[in-house]
């Protein structure tokens, strides 16, 4: 993996299983640190985090990967490492973050190091099923919490990842955008990266709008599947427009509601694009996904996962329910007030 592949705002993957895997991560992500702008002290900041949560992966961890990618907040840019396993998981985070516990015979100051570390952290376990861990390195401070993330991965033996999601505020309508590519690879990837790009490019209108202008506006590729939401959190509503096989939710406590897409491609064919309102609680969550990830999951499956950053509970999702025969994408947003 390059450091321009990862200045993509997607990242790179690292699979930690040997403790040489530990350097390769650290090198990457100095290397994009440094070309994101942030100063030396802060750069070797980042290099003790992402030390300490490859080494983890390495002792600890069952199929452990470290995803490490660019984030913005304005202006200002940072790194962000999301650490994900099918361990053997931890009974109480609480404890496993003091120093000096350990399970394996270490120091064990891996979890509480990049706590301190970093400008801000989560993490979220559970006995016999894993752990998922993220931390963000910024230039000074800590920004405000997330509103909406999501992490995505090719399909096995591929770099390059045809599904994609980006998030925007736009004179006050906060909309997500999940996309996948048809089919896998380069070209896939382009056709996600030209809906990414012509979200963000597209009127500040409903969603049903902005797809109509992302439809008009890649049918130079192969084309998406696409979903857009506006989160309209001082009418608790949701709006919705969809085509093709993105799959979108919302959660709230034990209930699960699937929304509306339909049949189509954008870009190149399409019924009529509509548009669909639901009722959004302040508390509930919108997760969206690619049909790279199976729709079997549960929230309530997982106890404590619904508190979670948007972050930990994308890729809680993806790591159980994302297949390795598809390029696999998870969003998750909520009301941000």
């Amino acid at each position: 993996m390059t450091g321009d592949d990862l200045l993509s705002d997607g990242g790179a993957w690292f699979r930690l299983e040997e403790a040489g895997r530990v350097g390769a991560a650290r090198r990457a992500a100095e290397l994009l640190a440094g070309r994101m702008g942030l100063e030396s002290h802060r750069v070797d900041v980042l290099a003790i985090v992402v030390t300490e949560m490859a080494t983890n992966l390495v002792k600890h961890a069952d199929n452990g990967m470290l995803l490490i990618r660019p984030v913005r907040a304005g202006n200002i840019a940072g790194v962000e490492l999301l650490a994900v396993d099918s361990g053997p998981g931890m009974y109480d985070v609480v404890s496993s973050s003091r120093d000096g516990h350990s399970t394996a015979g270490s120091l064990g100051i891996g979890l509480g190091s990049i706590s301190r570390q970093s400008s801000w952290s989560d993490v979220f376990s559970l006995p016999e099923r894993g752990t998922v861990t993220v931390a963000q390195v910024w230039p000074a401070g800590q920004p405000e919490p997330t509103w909406s993330s999501g992490v995505s991965r090719p399909i096995a033996g591929e770099q390059s990842c045809g599904d994609g999601f980006t998030t925007r505020i736009v004179d006050g309508r906060r909309q997500v955008l999940v996309c996948d590519g048809l089919g896998h690879g380069p070209l896939a990837a382009a056709a996600a990266a030209a809906a990414i790009q012509a979200f963000h490019s597209g009127p500040a209108a409903p969603p049903a709008v902005v797809l109509e202008h992302l439809h008009r506006s890649i049918s130079h590729t192969r084309g998406v599947a696409a979903a857009i939401a506006e989160l309209a959190p001082d009418a608790d509503l949701l709006r919705y427009a969809g085509l093709g096989n993105i799959a979108g939710f919302i959660v709230d406590g034990d209930e699960r509601r699937g929304l509306v897409s339909l049949p189509g491609i954008v870009g190149h064919q399409r019924r009529t694009v509509r548009e669909f309102e639901y009722p959004f609680p302040g508390d509930a969550a919108l997760v969206m996904h690619s049909d790279g990830v199976t729709d079997r999951w549960r929230l309530t499956d997982y106890p404590g996962l619904q508190r979670r950053s948007p972050q930990v509970v994308a890729a809680t999702l993806l790591r159980d329910a994302g297949t390795r025969r598809d390029d696999a994408c998870v969003l998750v947003a909520r009301a941000g007030r």
